[in-house]
């Protein structure tokens, strides 16, 4: 049995702006050393697909060149992870959906010929064994199996909606965010969400894509538009998520799930990875986050003089970190932040190459790569200041993009 798995990482993710003022979406950095695309390679990686084609569009300088550059496979052995970019092979139009994106591709599927075809989502945050999805779709024999989180009902309007017969399995109705879900059969206050990840039979997927193409009412997108019209042919299954048991995974962490679509749910998801015994677990030996590493030394902690301590509590910190005689709580430091004498972050994500002056405090705040923090400058403690200045998320955290600059 052949698989391919294809990426789909050409999204823009302006609701991310400005952290995608200047990246694609799935290159954004997330947890210190990784990108977001990294989640669902490595898991892909690590259930030994390895045959992977990721399609990127907007901005995917950054994106191409970290693939290029950390995901290198063995190629002898026919292994590979591809970036290719929006190439106009039918005409002169970039992606208009999801579904477009793959049927403009369609030579990479023609180039391999799988007998099923892994799609997936590239910036989401989880662990995922994707074996186990494709022996109950192979076993099953559904030209599409749709994976699924369980959410509770309240939440519907805010989701792709699936919709199952009474034995839970068959999908009969699948609903972008309806205000009158119907909960599930084992499970009347919860609902089947879709995560955006699919399996096929790539006879069926070649079949629904072709049949999109020509219907000039589409909107040429796989939830909207090609899971619906398999439905309707009754060859669609649920796969449920929290039947997946990746190695090495706590009884905490089994089912985390992360769309990281907005600023303040990728703060949050930030927030989850630094307590004692974190919400999703970085540390898990069985079951690795791959990525790319530059050759940068350990962090240092310096000073222990008076209150000029440098210390980091309940935080992740990057190699190339350098805390000289500040406080890092519960906070984010990746790779080349230095935190000077007397500086305080506090519930912060800080991305590469910070720099936070002498006195500074930095409160809530989310601060993209090679901003300089001045001396004695507060961030985060006078919002309507802070809104003049940068982005203001609507539960309150401050959003400095990519090399601004900042004023005291």
């Amino acid at each position: 049995m052949k698989v391919l798995a294809i990426v789909l990482a050409g999204g823009e993710g302006k609701r991310l702006m400005p952290l995608t003022a200047d990246r694609a979406k799935p290159a954004v950095p997330f947890g210190g050393i990784y990108r977001l695309v990294d989640f669902v390679l490595s898991n892909l990686a690590n259930g030994h697909y390895l045959q992977i084609v990721v399609l990127t569009q907007y901005k995917n300088h950054s994106l191409d060149r970290h693939i290029s550059r950390t995901w290198r496979l063995t190629a002898m052995l026919g292994n590979y992870v591809t970036p290719v970019p929006a190439q106009q092979r039918l005409g002169p139009h970039w992606f208009s959906g999801s579904a477009d994106a793959l049927f403009q591709n369609l030579n990479l599927i023609y180039d391999e010929m799988p007998d099923h075809v892994i799609v997936f989502g590239a910036d989401h945050i989880y662990r995922m064994d994707p074996r186990q999805m494709v022996q109950q779709h192979v076993e099953s024999g559904a030209e599409v199996t749709v994976a699924a989180i369980r959410q509770p009902i309240s939440l519907a309007d805010q989701f792709g909606v699936i919709e199952t017969d009474p034995a839970g399995r068959k999908i009969v109705a699948f609903r972008e965010k309806p205000k009158d879900a119907v909960g599930l059969p084992d499970a009347p206050d919860q609902v089947y969400a879709s995560m955006g990840n699919y399996v096929f039979k790539t006879q069926a997927m070649l079949d629904a894509l072709r049949e999109d193409a020509l219907d000039p009412t589409s909107k040429h997108d796989l939830g909207g538009n090609i899971i619906p019209m398999m439905v309707k042919s009754g060859s669609a299954e649920v796969y449920d998520f929290a039947d997946n048991v990746v190695p090495g995974s706590t009884e905490r962490d089994r089912g985390y799930w992360r769309d990281v679509g907005t600023l303040d749910a990728y703060y949050e998801a930030h927030m989850d990875l630094i307590s004692a015994h974190p919400v999703f677990n970085l540390y898990n030996g069985q079951w690795p986050i791959y990525t790319g590493h530059d050759p940068l030394p350990p962090a240092k902690f310096v000073h222990n003089d008076g209150d000029r301590v440098g210390r980091a509590i309940d935080s992740l910190v990057s190699a190339g970190v350098i805390v000289s005689g500040g406080l890092a709580e519960r906070s984010i430091l990746s790779p080349g932040v230095v935190l000077h004498s007397h500086s305080q972050v506090e519930d912060s994500v800080l991305m590469g190459n910070v720099k936070v002056g002498r006195g500074a405090i930095v409160r809530r705040a989310i601060i993209d790569k090679n901003v300089i923090i001045p001396d004695g400058a507060r961030i985060g403690f006078d919002l309507e200041y802070d809104r003049s200045r940068f982005a203001v998320t609507q539960n309150g955290i401050v959003v400095i993009g990519k090399n601004e600059i900042v004023e005291r």
